[in-house]
């Protein structure tokens, strides 16, 4: 298996669509990158593609900017979603490889802290914990354990507080 990744192109949208819709039951997460293609939020650097020996797109991780805290004490740290995989490429290693490309990204850019929410056993393997461990909240209705948070080596103890998503998340 010959996967590489790198960082999305302009022409790579019509395949990391095609991808997304594969791999979820419905458009909401190939409407939502779309979206955030569009909106201040997006980080170019930070949209990683793992391809095939061909250079076909066959998974996507994406991290885009968000505000956690309030109280003039904003601070900024990255959402990783969605990540998807093509069908006949599950369960082969490829969203590892394309989750921690775009991790080694966000840790060369110099961010402080990932968040993610998603299965504490699956993204446990990358060192994400808790998020209340880290003194940072999401704005959703889960088990704590779901949501999730990643400091880097950049990290200095923040930001804390409530996770703020760009808008192309609330309807998601």
């Amino acid at each position: 298996m010959q996967v590489r990744t790198r960082t999305e192109r302009p022409d790579d949208a019509p395949e990391i669509r095609r991808v997304l819709m594969a791999a979820f039951p419905g458009p909401d997460e190939a409407d939502l990158v779309d979206a955030l293609r569009r909106d201040p939020a997006w980080l170019p650097g930070l949209s990683i593609v793992a391809t095939d020996a061909t250079d076909l797109v066959i998974g996507h991780a994406l991290l885009t900017r968000l505000r956690v805290g309030g109280d003039g004490a904003l601070g900024d740290a990255l959402a990783l979603a969605p990540v998807a995989v093509a069908p006949e490429w599950q369960r082969r290693g490829v969203g590892e490889v394309v989750v921690r490309a775009a991790l080694s990204a966000a840790e060369a850019a110099g961010e402080k802290l990932v968040v993610v929410l998603g299965d504490p056993e699956y993204y446990g393997r990358f060192g994400f914990t808790p998020a209340g461990r880290h003194e940072v909240t999401g704005p959703f209705e889960v088990p704590e354990t779901y949501f999730q948070a990643l400091p880097l080596s950049a990290y200095d103890g923040g930001p804390r507080g409530l996770c703020r998503y760009p808008e192309p998340f609330v309807g998601v």
